[in-house]
């Protein structure tokens, strides 16, 4: 978790009374622990440093430095004297950093290794991840199991496989989802991965006292288990829920047994049901509390009184009014107008030029009437033949009289 050390303007009067130890960081928050600083060098969040391993030497972030880790430690129940903390080495120099580099890209071509060879021994088991210490010398296998399992083969294997010393360490699902990470369905990171540390255990009765519905698919998180959101709020509903009155699950009334379906807390109305109908009634505290003592007296009322209740209040409309569309300006209302009196004038124009439908008609029958006459003057007229040497010529087909007007004589014709 990105964790703010608010105490860092703190000022402290005895510099030897200031705390001398460090949280640091590994693969990616996934991992933290407390490291003794005996050097006299200042570290900042989110240095780089080199740690104290296991025959070797490590390299982690700094995550928290300051009288904040006296809190985390007090919360963690990890004592700031003890003598077998490790220590801090120095600042992560550039050799060391890529000898870490080197071994964290072995990481994933070692974790799908080490499932084959789990599953070639047929344990029931499933490796989760695998983490390397920046030197090489050690790797940190976790898996997830739900029975014992027997792996001393199993380390023998990994051993003569990775060239490296095996620790074997079983976590459960909610802390292979915080290393894992994701988002929750409210949108927000898990909190297993950025600020949970302390897992409690989650049941259904804690979704009962909130009213919520058995839906196991929506309790449910990415590890499978309940949601552990689940007992964020379930004091207070606890706290709610004692101002309600008890064994007030049955209520006798004249139409029957009414039956408690639900508890409001927030409205404190109680719901019931009776058996002749679907409908639910809201009763008040203090009713469900004078029917119940009336039935203690072996007297059953006629009636539950019910109270209405009333739907979500009606939005109050914003008082402001929407001027959009109603602020021009002047020379952009010019030009639209003078846009405006072109596109009339062309509509005028169009329908000057286009001909009446009457005038239409009667150019249309004109044009039907003429060739009419002109297949009645064709058989009448006939060009005179002309001789020339007692030959005659073949007859020319007739043509429209205007073409013949305006074709020129012939020159062979003879004048009569």
């Amino acid at each position: 978790m990105n964790t703010y050390d608010w105490l860092v303007n703190l000022p402290i009067h005895d510099v030897d009374d200031s705390c001398r130890v460090i949280e640091v960081s590994f693969n990616q928050g996934s991992r933290k622990d407390f490291f003794r600083n005996n050097s006299l060098q200042h570290f900042e969040k989110g240095e780089l440093i080199t740690l104290e391993g296991v025959s070797g030497f490590d390299v982690g972030e700094v995550s928290l430095t300051g009288e904040v880790v006296r809190l985390q430690m007090k919360k963690k129940g990890v004592d700031e004297f003890n003598p077998e903390m490790k220590k801090v080495l120095r600042r992560a120099s550039d050799r060391d950093l890529e000898i870490w580099k080197n071994n964290k890209a072995r990481e994933k071509e070692a974790l799908i290794r080490s499932r084959a060879i789990a599953r070639q021994l047929n344990l029931n088991m499933k490796m989760s991840q695998v983490e390397i210490q920046a030197d090489g010398k050690k790797g940190t296998f976790f898996y997830i199991a739900d029975d014992r399992v027997d792996f001393r083969e199993l380390i023998k294997i990994y051993a003569s496989e990775f060239k490296l010393k095996v620790e074997m360490r079983q976590i459960g699902s909610r802390q292979e989802a915080g290393k894992v990470g994701g988002i929750g369905s409210c949108g927000r990171e898990l909190c297993c991965s950025t600020w949970l540390s302390d897992f409690k255990s989650v049941n259904t009765t804690a979704a009962r006292y909130q009213n919520l519905s058995i839906n196991q698919t929506k309790l449910s998180g990415q590890c499978g288990r309940l949601k552990c959101c689940l007992n964020y709020e379930l004091d207070t509903y606890l706290d709610a829920l004692q101002g309600f009155p008890e064994n007030a699950d049955m209520l006798q009334v004249a139409r029957g047994t009414a039956t408690l379906i639900k508890k409001d807390i927030f409205k404190n109305l109680m719901w019931y049901v009776l058996p002749d109908s679907n409908k639910q009634y809201p009763l008040t505290i203090e009713r469900v509390r004078k029917i119940r003592s009336l039935n203690q007296q072996n007297i059953i009322p006629e009636e539950l009184e019910a109270v209405e209740v009333t739907g979500k209040p009606k939005e109050i409309e914003p008082e402001f009014v929407d001027v959009v569309g109603h602020i021009t300006l002047k020379s952009l209302e010019k030009a639209d107008k003078k846009k405006q009196q072109k596109a009339r004038e062309q509509r005028q124009n169009q329908q000057k030029q286009l001909p009446k439908p009457n005038q239409q008609m009667q150019k249309g029958g004109q044009q039907q009437q003429r060739p009419n006459q002109q297949q009645q003057q064709r058989p009448n007229q006939q060009r005179p033949n002309q001789q020339k040497g007692n030959q005659q010529r073949p007859q020319q087909q007739q043509r429209p009289p205007q073409q013949q007007q305006r074709r020129p004589n012939n020159p062979n014709q003879k004048k009569d």
